[in-house]
């Protein structure tokens, strides 16, 4: 190719793509100014024209607009500059579009009305930070001026939700519905008379903080009796209240008597809210943790087991 050789613009719309149109208009904003005229009059690029055409054309395909070429072209800024700026302003762009396709998703699982539909999009566009301020606000109003167990406490704090960048609809599901729990009035005292019960229970001298020992021994006696079918009011069932009785005499450091039972049955009715397991279930999904297996059925025969041996 010829450096002296000069192109019309029919000559540039074959050798780029482009229609006679763009290049037209590219030139009459001075993007890409003619080399010279025709004796005709007409307009004529040289190759440095060819290139720069050429440059504009992939800078337009990736999505930059015209004041930021021109910028470019007239090294006003570096190319690199716009083109973090740009790729930077696109992440947001993608984030955006995989969370409404994520929301979409979720409507067409669950068969959302409008006003669904509408929540889901709110809180889907929620930021880290404002999901955070969310949780952290439900923990503050629930056990921020209590002295609650610090532990349960702690591993609230430490626990927030974070949405991938490109959740699936069931972390959508999930954030969507952790979000409502939290602002359940309902649940809310729930918890705040949980908050309380720890309280006074630390008020008395309990310093003790999660016993997770206790909750397997809790877990492997009464599958067992589940599995077995063993009714909680039953005979059968007393074994089974005696060895966790002793377990959890030996724990807290009290004797082993129906004040203990009367103590336990009122410590489990208390924590027994089947809304505070679902509330880990749902960080779990949304932070793409392994989901426990719901201890809700162990307890709810435990508390039963334990109302009934202290009606006898």
């Amino acid at each position: 190719m010829d450096g002296d050789t000069l192109y019309s613009i029919g000559d540039l719309a074959r050798r780029t793509g482009l229609t006679v149109k763009t290049i037209r208009f590219y030139s009459d904003s001075g993007i890409v100014p003619p080399t010279g005229r025709s004796p005709a009059g007409y307009r004529l690029y040289d190759i440095d024209a060819l290139a720069r055409l050429d440059l504009v054309r992939t800078l337009r395909d990736l999505g930059l607009d015209l004041a930021a070429i021109q910028q470019i072209l007239d090294r006003e800024v570096s190319l690199p500059e716009v083109a973090a700026a740009h790729a930077e302003a696109l992440e947001v762009q993608i984030r955006t579009l995989r969370l409404r396709r994520a929301v979409l998703r979720a409507v067409a699982k669950r068969g959302s009305t409008p006003e669904e539909t509408d929540l889901m999009h709110k809180l889907a566009k929620f930021s880290d930070d404002e999901r955070r301020r969310l949780i952290s606000k439900f923990i503050d109003d629930t056990f921020g001026d209590l002295d609650a167990n610090p532990e349960l406490v702690a591993m609230m704090r430490s626990a927030m939700p974070d949405l991938p960048d490109d959740p699936t609809p069931e972390q959508v599901d999930a954030w969507v519905e952790l979000a409502e729990l939290c602002q359940d009035p309902d649940f809310r005292a729930s918890l705040r008379r949980m908050a309380e019960y720890q309280a006074a229970e630390r008020a008395q001298g309990d310093t003790t903080g999660l016993h997770h020992d206790l909750t397997e021994a809790v877990r492997d006696h009464v599958s067992q009796a589940l599995a077995a079918g063993v009714d909680p009011a039953s005979p059968r069932a007393f074994p089974v209240i005696t060895v966790l009785m002793a377990r959890y005499a030996q724990v807290f450091g009290r004797p082993d008597d129906a004040d203990l039972q009367r103590w336990l049955l009122t410590r489990l009715e208390t924590a027994n809210d089947p809304r505070a397991e679902r509330y880990w279930q749902l960080l779990a999904v949304i932070n793409g943790w392994p989901v426990s297996e719901s201890l809700a059925p162990v307890f709810d025969w435990f508390v039963r087991a334990l109302r009934a041996h202290a009606e006898r």
